[in-house]
């Protein structure tokens, strides 16, 4: 057998133990952030979130009230 033959056997082989053998490992080289860093993230998230709530609401009370002035739905 020559070196790409077996190259691309053991590309078709597939085991599940070693998957997940290879998934543990990787899992343990991630640098996972800190506690404080995660909080800052999920109040940078929410405080954006309703920001962005806040302003399609207004926009669309603006242009709802906007379209009856205009239109005369009232």
């Amino acid at each position: 057998m020559t070196a790409k033959q077996n190259v691309k056997e053991s590309k078709r082989r597939f085991s599940l133990t070693r998957f997940f053998r290879e998934v543990k490992a990787e899992v343990k080289r991630i640098t996972w952030p800190s506690k404080e860093d995660t909080k800052k993230a999920v109040l940078a998230v929410f405080v954006f979130a309703i920001a962005f709530i806040l302003l399609v609401g207004s926009m669309d009370f603006i242009f709802k009230n906007l379209f009856d002035l205009v239109f005369g739905l009232k």
